[in-house]
């Protein structure tokens, strides 16, 4: 294979060891191969960034292998050119897989120049991402002890969710604090309602006549405690997360203009793919990467499967609460499409293409600085008006209506 990289590196990272391949011109013209194995403790990093840089090596790849990538590229990546590569796109050769076989068989692709890389964001994108993430974790962590509750008071014939539309609310937590403390009497916590709630103080009498007893005290204690904890969380996360934010604030505006879209979604979404969009070639390869676009499987002349393929979890996420957000806002483009297709594509494909539309237009405003531009949601009808009309007359006549169209005259 022709040599494209001159001194390229591999690494077969793993837990406790990565295996280190480089190559780099010899005498004659010839190609030399120098393989080594170091421990991933910082010192062992440090040795590795040392020895490659005695062998003047340029290029270091690396498959991208769980989280054990992480810390070699942190050492390595103000040094030399990074590249992670996806382990599926550089299978071995079966009958011969060992990490050193692994090292060398990625080497040589590397140094002929067909690897394709990974998008990796700066690090100060990939620190955000690390918070958004996780305070994603405690918020779905929260919904679930939520559940929880709903569940413990349900064993203890507790109907106070039939009567609160949230139990977590002032007057909801005011009862159940009162219930956990050893109050009995309904009367007393059935007046711990505040505001509209007080109308409702006979009905909360018979939802709060449960059989209330001391492991229940405990049980739901734990889970008051549980949730005010990781309350606490969510919002200290959300503090470290505007400082991380800050230089990235314009870019939030922008992604805010989008109908479904606000700042907790915006910092999630800036989090997963950055701001610098020179980083995908085009709107299309970003919607690509993220999985929001059909797939592409053809062979002798027939379509095979359309699936979309797998992106990133999390912000698919992001773009699901904003997609779900925007139908439920009247009188924009997004509503409009999601209208138009879900009776012929159904609810998740109808959504899925609104997930698709958005990451297209946070490509656009993300690389051009403008803020989004909704198209109406008269879009669709004006766009073709002669088709929109015989689309409404054929289905009148199906309902069995005879139809004659009269044009009404230009106003002057």
């Amino acid at each position: 294979m022709e040599t494209i990289v001159e001194r390229p590196a591999a690494l077969d990272v793993h837990k406790a060891q990565v295996t280190a391949c480089a190559r780099v011109p010899a005498a004659r013209g010839r190609r030399e191969q120098h393989i080594a194995e170091f421990p991933t403790t910082v010192r062992g990093l440090l040795a590795l960034r040392d020895w490659l840089a005695g062998l003047g090596v340029t290029q270091v790849v690396m498959e991208a292998t769980g989280v054990y990538w992480k810390a070699p590229w942190a050492i390595l990546e103000d040094e030399f050119d990074c590249m992670l590569v996806n382990a599926r796109h550089v299978k071995q050769v079966p009958g011969r897989k060992t990490d050193v076989s692994d090292a060398v068989w990625l080497c040589q692709l590397a140094e002929a120049g067909l690897l394709k890389a990974n998008f990796v964001p700066a690090k100060p994108i990939r620190q955000l991402r690390n918070l958004t993430r996780y305070r994603k974790t405690q918020i779905q962590e929260r919904a679930r002890e939520v559940n929880r509750l709903h569940k413990a008071l349900e064993d203890a014939g507790i109907k106070l969710d039939c009567v609160a539309a949230d139990i977590m609310g002032k007057s909801g937590r005011d009862m159940l604090d009162a219930l956990v403390a050893g109050q009995t009497d309904l009367d007393v916590l059935a007046n711990l309602a505040r505001r509209q709630m007080r109308k409702k103080i006979p009905a909360l009498r018979e939802a709060l006549a449960g059989h209330f007893d001391a492991h229940h005290r405990l049980w739901i204690g734990a889970i008051l405690r549980h949730i005010d904890f990781l309350d606490e969380q969510i919002e200290q996360l959300g503090v470290m997360i505007e400082e991380h934010i800050r230089p990235f604030d314009l870019a939030v505006e922008l992604l805010c203009t989008i109908p479904g879209i606000q700042r907790r979604g915006a910092e999630c979404i800036i989090g997963e793919i950055g701001t610098d969009m020179t980083r995908f070639a085009t709107a299309r390869h970003l919607a690509s990467w993220a999985g929001k676009c059909p797939g592409n499987d053809k062979s002798a002349g027939k379509r095979r499967s359309g699936k979309t393929r797998d992106g990133s979890k999390w912000l698919d996420f992001a773009l699901e609460e904003a997609a779900m957000a925007a139908i439920r806002v009247k009188g924009h483009y997004l509503e409009a499409q999601y209208r138009r297709l879900k009776p012929r594509r159904g609810h998740k494909r109808a959504l899925g293409a609104l997930k698709h539309t958005m990451i297209c237009a946070i490509w656009h405003m993300l690389a051009t600085g403008e803020t989004y531009r909704d198209l109406g949601p008269d879009y669709y009808t004006n766009r073709n008006p002669e088709r929109q009309t015989k689309r409404l007359v054929a289905q009148l006549e199906r309902l069995g209506h005879h139809v004659t169209l009269t044009e009404e005259p230009a106003v002057a």
